[in-house]
């Protein structure tokens, strides 16, 4: 049985917390209230009601990274620094709270390019890109 909608009205400094918690093309703003309010996690593709694991967790399953290691990028043309960090469940969430299954959508969201999050982000802990983590961590699964 589909729910009933109400509207309400916000305010502009509302609406932005509501955009800074959720996760561009798959939240709505009843998505990220519905998380905070009532302690619902993200939906899954299944419909099974919990976030699914980000592409990071086999890295932390493989005891090559851990919860809370910093992943950094430098763009050295425009001399910016972008950092993110590794969530329990392998996603990628950025410093305003906004947070990614995938490398690449994150870095995309603070570069505003299209950019390859495996090869241009650097796990700090350990000095190598995410990519260097992601081929030894298959390794270990073979």
């Amino acid at each position: 049985m589909p729910r009933s909608m109400r509207t309400i009205e916000i305010d502009d400094e509302v609406f932005a917390y509501l955009q800074r918690h959720s996760e561009p093309l798959v939240d709505s703003p009843n998505d990220v209230l519905r998380r905070l309010l009532l302690n619902e996690e993200r939906s899954s593709a299944d419909g099974a009601g919990i976030r699914r694991t980000g592409a990071l967790m086999f890295i932390l399953e493989a005891g090559l990274a851990a919860p809370g290691d910093k992943l950094q990028h430098h763009q050295s043309r425009l001399k910016r620094t972008h950092e993110a960090v590794i969530t329990a469940d392998g996603w990628v969430e950025l410093p305003d709270g906004r947070a990614f299954p995938q490398p690449s959508p994150a870095l995309k969201a603070q570069t505003g390019s299209e950019i390859n999050g495996w090869g241009q982000y650097t796990h700090l802990p350990s000095g190598r890109r995410l990519q260097a983590l992601r081929e030894e961590a298959a390794k270990h699964q073979e």
